[in-house]
């Protein structure tokens, strides 16, 4: 929770893994377009990624396809896991471990865990205030639920995005008991809970016009959350935009750049808790086979 910093995120295996999609016809593309685009051969790629709440997205933000729902007359989708890393600096780590299980053709439903090393935090922390916090880390559980309420282009309506709802439950499972450690400083200056529910809802398009394909995705969120739940949670709705653009290299490489908004509704605590600032990433992913997509990232973070 100090200053802004440059991110490099190394994403691996944030997509389907090891039970990924099956054989799908050029002309089966159903709720999941995306997979089409990038590879249009008789095995779909593994699309889209695991981002790091444990919804189908790219790194930070989200995507209106669902990831691998039931085809070929299956009765559920094939499950998907994924792992991040990202480097934040000063020490600090962040992990994730996601899964998603489409049990519906509409349906995607997710968990992410996810862990954040707070590096030389603590000791900063000591040294400002001679007091010493319990905790090394924090982890945050994230619950997800989407409903696409769209596919694109449908109603036989080529203009028709594909359009999802979701509701993402999050707990903190630590900044209570730095909170606790600080008498209540955090508490004070607007993080007043360690869990809280978003809301999103994100419309995505593909569009072949172009040289190569080019996939724009937009989205809504209503938050409490700070840095994504991971600085826990104020009393306090917001309502923000994130969204990302991507571009078919080719076949197997895709490039991406996304933007996510930050709601900065706590005070500053001196320098070691400072305003939030919104995210921006670039990301490339590759997909290496029909199950298994790899991808690294670069951005500015926020300021947890």
């Amino acid at each position: 929770m100090k200053s802004s910093r440059v991110v490099l995120a190394a994403l691996v295996a944030a997509s389907p893994l090891f039970m990924s999609l099956r054989a799908t016809r050029a002309d089966d593309i159903g709720t999941n377009t995306l997979t089409a685009a990038a590879q249009p051969a008789e095995k779909a790629a593994p699309l889209p990624l695991h981002q790091i709440e444990g919804n189908g997205g790219i790194f930070s933000t989200l995507s209106a396809y669902i990831v691998n729902p039931p085809r070929n007359g299956e009765l559920l989708g094939r499950p998907s896991i994924g792992f991040a890393y990202v480097n934040i600096g000063h020490g600090d780590n962040l992990e994730a471990l996601t899964a998603t299980e489409s049990p519906w053709k509409r349906l995607e439903l997710g968990y992410a865990w996810d862990r954040l090393g707070l590096g030389d935090l603590p000791l900063a922390i000591k040294n400002a205030t001679a007091v010493s916090i319990s905790r090394s880390d924090v982890q945050l559980h994230n619950f997800n639920a989407r409903l696409q309420l769209l596919t694109e282009g449908e109603f036989d309506q080529k203009w028709i995005p594909a359009l999802t709802l979701g509701a993402h439950y999050k707990y903190n499972d630590g900044i209570h008991q730095i909170d606790k450690d600080l008498g209540g400083a955090l508490s004070t200056a607007g993080l007043t809970h360690h869990d809280g529910t978003d809301f999103t809802l994100y419309a995505s398009k593909i569009f072949t016009q172009t040289p190569r394909p080019v996939l724009v995705e937009l989205g809504g969120r209503a938050t409490e959350a700070v840095w994504n739940g991971l600085g826990g949670f104020t009393s306090r709705y917001d309502f923000l935009f994130e969204g990302n653009v991507v571009v078919f290299v080719t076949g197997n490489l895709a490039l991406a750049a996304e933007y996510r908004q930050q709601p900065n509704e706590y005070k500053p605590v001196g320098n070691l808790v400072k305003a939030e600032s919104d995210w921006w990433t670039l990301d490339a992913a590759y997909v290496v086979n029909n199950r298994l997509t790899v991808a690294v990232g670069y951005g500015t973070s926020a300021t947890c």
